[in-house]
Parts: C-alpha cells; structure tokens; sequence
C-alpha cells in the first residue's frame, strides 16, 4: 500500500487534517499518511514549493502526494494529477508545480471525477482524497480525467548578477528563523571563480561562508550553505529573523573582489 504525503496550510488548530485522515482511513485502512507540514503560511504556494521540492524525492516511488494549500479550483487553476519521476501529485495548477519541477511531468491529468459536495471551499477533503484513493487500490492516472500537455507556470525572483555581485533576497524562514535565499552554491561559484567575496544584509557584512552553524561562536552570525544547496543566514542558537530584522523578501548580497 503506498505512502500518501499531506502539504497543506491550515495549521493544527482545526479539524481539516483529522477529517481528511479519518476519510482515507476510511476507504483503505492500512494506508500510510505522512504529513509533511500544515503549517504553510496561509495561501503561499512558494513556501509551499520550497518545503515540498526539498523532500518529496526521499519518500519512496509510487507515493501519492496530496497539495492542499491555495486549492480553490478556476478556469485558470483546474484541479490536476500528475506522474513524475514515479511520484503521484494532486493539487491546483496554481503556478505550483512548475517551482516544483525542473523537467517537465511525465503525465498530467485535468480531474474530472465528481466532487462529494456542493462546496468548494474544501477541495482536499471534496476531490484530492478521492483521486489519491483510486491512485493508491492501483488504478491508472488516466482514469481521473483528460490529459493536458502544459502547467500554469508561476516565475520565481532569480537573482540579479553581474561579473563582481549576487543580489538575492530572502525566500524561507524556517522554524529556527534562519534565512534561506535564493543564492545556490552553484551559482556563488560560477561567478565568484574563487575570488574572495563578502556577503552583505540588513547593515552586516560578513566575510565568510562556513561549513556548519558552530562553526562561530553562540550568538554570531553564520552564513552557510544548507544541505538544499541554498545560500542561508543564521545565528548560532539564536533566531536570525528576529535579531537582525529580516524578512521574506528582504535582500542580500554577494560582493566579490574585482579582477579589474
């Protein structure tokens, strides 16, 4: 019986994730739920994409994968599923799935499986649960509606380059408030070349990037890059939003020595 991921926005206060739960259960009860995060910032598809990219391929093939975060269905957001690289999706083609993909899905499924309900403030518990039941007894994709050939595409803020700087900004605060940018170690070393550098934000200029958080002092500013590949700001034991007043969206700055 394959796993079924949960990524959604609606915190742990209300009844939303018990009630999809306890409907999977159910229908099959020998499924393994495994909730990813429900605690999106409300409607963020972006923070959404960035938690889900980062760990979506450690779960095993043929899991199913349910995004129950801005899910409101439109003319300009159907409801799809999608197989990729042996994963199933369910979501809203809200722009999501494209800052989730580098390559382009293998299938993708507009659903046109009836909803339970006449509402449609509750797409996950209404529609996704009963595409993911009929992916997880075995049965094909295709069987949930008609193929379409593109994704709605959502651009994503790369950062500025020129020969001596990277201006980037600021793109999640984890739950230890440290600041991930969207400056990949790939890109500081293909324009750095090697050249010392110094990275700038908020009035703070550090001159190194290091290898892990205790690699300063407690309470000194880090800059590293994270096991995601992604450039990050933190304080060592401290919370680095908070103290140095930085938010999503704010910028950064990589400067390097001018060969000039």
């Amino acid at each position: 019986m394959p796993i079924i991921t949960l990524l959604t926005d609606w915190g742990l206060k209300d009844y939303y994730a018990a009630a999809v739960k306890g409907k999977l259960y159910s229908q099959l009860s020998e499924l393994k739920i495994v909730d990813i995060s429900h605690q999106v910032t409300p409607f963020s598809i972006e923070q959404a994409a960035f938690i889900f990219k980062n760990c979506y391929q450690d779960f095993p093939k043929g899991s199913i994968h349910i995004l129950g975060v801005s899910t409101e269905e439109s003319e300009k957001s159907p409801h799809i599923a999608l197989f990729h690289k042996g994963h199933y999706f369910i979501g809203a083609d809200s722009g999501i799935f494209s800052m989730i993909f580098e390559d382009h899905p293998e299938k993708i499924i507009e659903l046109n499986i009836p909803q339970d309900s006449d509402s449609f403030t509750f797409s996950t518990y209404n529609r996704f649960v009963n595409a993911a039941l009929h992916l997880a007894k075995g049965n094909p994709i295709e069987e949930l509606g008609n193929a379409r050939e593109k994704l709605a595409v959502k651009l994503q803020f790369k950062p500025a380059i020129d020969k001596d700087t990277i201006k980037g900004m600021v793109i999640y605060i984890d739950a230890y408030e440290n600041l991930v940018t969207n400056i990949t170690q790939d890109l500081y070393k293909s324009v750095g070349k090697g050249r010392k550098y110094h990275v700038l934000l908020r009035g703070e200029k550090i001159n190194k990037i290091y290898q892990s958080y205790n690699d300063v002092p407690i309470g000194e500013i880090v800059v590293i890059f994270g096991s995601n590949g992604h450039l990050e700001v933190a304080i060592n034991h401290g919370n680095a939003s908070s103290l140095l007043g930085i938010s999503l969206n704010d910028s950064i700055m990589i400067e390097f020595e001018s060969k000039d």
